[in-house]
């Protein structure tokens, strides 16, 4: 069996030769004698004619012919009459007049149309090997596979060697809960399925292997979303003697390779950097969608001495552990015709992000004539009503959201409400790609749960150097810790982070004072991470990465809404597998060769 091509490369320049194409019978058609079929293979369609005067028993076969039943078809390459060539198609001007027909399988009834819209994501995922012959699934990832050798071909011209890391390795939790493999040879021992590959690159950097990457399989046993996986693959490298902008300039040349080779676009480079703190202060989110045009202002200081108590006893409030109370406010232009169900709605949405209520004013018309509508207004001076509009630019028509609570609800739940009203009122502008680096996050935060501090990124994330030496100061152990700033840096794409990395630490002896200040006592550090604090002593250089979600890139470059539209044979929000019915228990045998007992109790 040789075939001459795929569909979609058989085209005008072989009319009048002779063919050999294979492929799913995609739609048939009988038009008083003669049988059309629409073949299709991964590349797209052909069509095949069947003529009772040219081949009278390959003709008769063909009536036996049914949709997605595999073919093998001979013939000779024609050009289609004017009337019937079809320009949407690549092969739309040409059509093979087959003379030797092979049927090399059959198919049953198809439990939904290859064709068919609205078919719910449990059967296309239960039918997973019929909805990839989708024509949108083909081109998903087709495109994928595009971006991945873009990204090896960039990098290996940029000196990166591809080096593979372990898949079953130590537990080390890094934020989520590892997948647990079991060790029939070590009795009562477990392995764990790598939630990143961090601490291995870091090691082939103390190697001197200088630039890694890895297109790199990674698990974490969370808590699934859309853009969220059980099982996902990440664009990971790392780079020894750099700092921050070299790393982010690195990523920026992939990123833009991966827009001309797989999108046919430019990019304009450099990418727009925002520190962590501008971030929040004008959009409370540290990956901000900068095609919204709505901001938040912060009024605390406008309204500190305001007579309406909320947002005075916002102003006034200082948490345990230095969290200060805020008060923001979100201008919505031409919101004033926003009706009062739609407010309603609106605060029950920030409700879900803690906060207590949604203050709001509509301005129908000046302030000096009494033109604003809110139960709130009665509450302000005139100054400060005069101070709103300076710091807002709120204009007549428009519509002003309020926070006012600890700082962190605040920036939650407008900053939600920022993106929230952004898709509902269609508010987003400019070019449909719109990245930005967010730089210098804190480097560590406080977990109310655990009552202790934890990295925001991860425990080996290096602090600013001008921040380094608040580290030893003995008044840092307090509240203020949350004040240093890391080197750290995520590149936000439409709103969604799709990499982050940062500056690691070569210090041995920092490396400590980190894993101390997270609580990690020094026996749980050496049995944790023993074996980094020991390479760390012979001569780490100084280093820095970034890994990549391939999925989440992938997703927002083709417009999809979910990551399981990208990916071959993906898990449910149930992290299930409707295919192979994955997970499933296992016979009692293997459980007794593992020394292990389940204690589960089925329902």
């Amino acid at each position: 069996m040789k075939r001459s091509g795929y569909c979609n490369e058989i085209g005008t320049h072989l009319i009048g030769e002779q063919v050999t194409v294979c492929g799913w019978v995609s739609s048939r058609r009988d038009h008083g004698g003669v049988i059309f079929i629409d073949l299709r293979d991964r590349s797209g369609l052909v069509q095949v004619v069947f003529n009772p005067e040219r081949q009278p028993e390959v003709h008769r076969q063909a009536h036996g012919l049914r949709n997605e039943y595999v073919l093998q078809v001979s013939g000779l390459v024609s050009r289609r009459p004017p009337e019937t060539e079809n320009p949407k198609l690549a092969t739309g001007a040409i059509e093979i007049l087959v003379d030797r027909l092979e049927l090399l399988n059959t198919a049953q009834q198809l439990p939904f149309q290859l064709d068919e819209e609205g078919v719910g994501e449990a059967t296309r995922l239960q039918y997973r090997f019929l909805d990839l012959r989708r024509t949108e699934m083909q081109r998903n990832l087709q495109f994928r596979h595009r971006v991945m050798q873009t990204v090896r071909r960039t990098l290996d011209e940029s000196g990166f060697l591809e080096i593979e890391t372990p898949m079953l390795t130590r537990s080390t939790p890094e934020g989520a809960r590892d997948y647990l493999v079991p060790s029939r040879v070590n009795p009562g021992q477990f392995y764990a399925l790598p939630q990143s590959p961090q601490l291995f690159k870091q090691l082939l950097m103390i190697a001197g292997y200088d630039r890694y990457f890895q297109i790199a399989r990674c698990f974490r046993d969370e808590d699934l979303r859309a853009d969220r996986q059980p099982e996902f693959t990440q664009i990971d490298l790392e780079i020894s003697f750099v700092g921050a902008e070299e790393v982010m300039a690195l990523a920026e040349s992939v990123i833009a390779a991966v827009f001309r080779d797989a999108l046919g676009q430019g990019l304009s480079l450099p990418i727009a950097r925002l520190t962590y703190e501008e971030a929040m202060d004008r959009y409370g989110l540290d990956a901000p969608d900068l095609r919204n045009p709505l901001q938040l202002i912060d009024l605390t200081e406008t309204l500190r001495e305001t007579g309406f108590k909320v947002f005075a006893q916002a102003a006034a409030m200082t948490g345990s552990r230095g969290e200060r109370g805020m008060i923001k406010v979100l201008r919505l232009p031409g919101g004033a015709q926003l009706t009062r169900k739609q407010i309603d709605e609106y605060t029950e949405f920030v409700g879900i992000y803690g906060a207590k209520g949604l203050a709001w004013i509509k301005l129908n018309g000046p302030w000096q004539e009494d033109g604003w509508q809110s139960p709130i207004v009665k509450f302000f001076s005139e100054a400060e009503k005069a101070a709103i509009v300076a710091a807002t630019g709120a204009e007549v028509g428009d519509i002003l959201f309020f926070g006012a609570d600890r700082a962190s609800i605040v920036n939650e739940s407008l900053g939600r409400l920022r993106v929230k009203l952004g898709k509902d009122l269609d508010l987003l502008r400019g070019a449909p790609f719109s990245f930005v680096w967010v730089t210098e996050f804190p480097l560590l935060d406080w977990d109310n749960e655990s009552r202790r501090h934890v990295a925001v990124h991860h425990p080996f994330t290096a602090p600013m150097v001008e921040d380094r030496a608040q580290l030893d100061a003995p008044e840092m152990e307090g509240r203020f810790l949350d004040r240093v700033r890391s080197q750290a840096y995520d590149l936000v794409l439409n709103g969604t982070e799709i990499g982050g990395g940062s500056i690691r630490i070569h210090d041995p002896k920092l490396q400590e004072r980190m894993l101390a200040l997270l609580g990690i006592e020094k026996e749980e550090a050496e049995e944790k991470f023993g074996f980094l604090l020991k390479a760390l002593d012979y001569g780490a250089p100084p280093h820095g990465g970034l890994a990549f979600g391939l999925d989440r890139l992938v997703a927002i470059l083709l417009g999809v809404e979910s990551i399981r539209d990208v990916i071959a044979f993906p898990k449910t929000q149930k992290a299930g597998c409707p295919l192979t019915q994955a997970p499933s228990f296992v016979d009692p045998l293997q459980l007794r060769e593992l020394y292990l007992r389940s204690t589960h109790i089925p329902k």
